[in-house]
């Protein structure tokens, strides 16, 4: 993420979560958490247009996030840094302690005796 110069460090990961903010970018950093991956592989695990994903390969590229090499013919693809699964394993708790809220809550809605609060 060298393009951020010296900006703050809240403008910088804004930058960073802007760069994942895409679900067939997210998908392919799920992918490549196992390792790196040849093209046609992501291609077939994600099913978009080969287009759609060279352009969001392109956007994780710039932002360093991933890097591309060519092994022959094929353009192989694997995560820049370490962090990233943790990153996408910390999402995951997040998300899921925020659906088991509303669980809690959609429940408590489909009881058939109104909650009871003080005052």
């Amino acid at each position: 993420m060298s393009r951020l110069g010296a900006v703050p460090l809240y403008q910088a990961k804004a930058e960073l979560f802007k760069t994942l903010g895409h679900p067939v970018r997210i998908r392919v950093l799920e992918l490549l958490s196992g390792g790196p991956m040849p093209v046609r592989d992501l291609l077939s695990a994600i099913e978009v247009e080969a287009s759609n994903l060279s352009q969001q390969l392109a956007v994780l590229r710039r932002a360093g996030v991933v890097i591309a090499h060519r092994e022959r013919s094929t353009v192989m693809y694997e995560l820049a840094g370490g962090e990233v699964p943790e990153l996408l394993r910390v999402a995951r708790r997040i998300l899921t302690d925020m659906l088991a809220g509303q669980d809690e809550l959609l429940a408590e809605l489909r009881s058939p005796r109104p909650a009871t609060h003080p005052g």
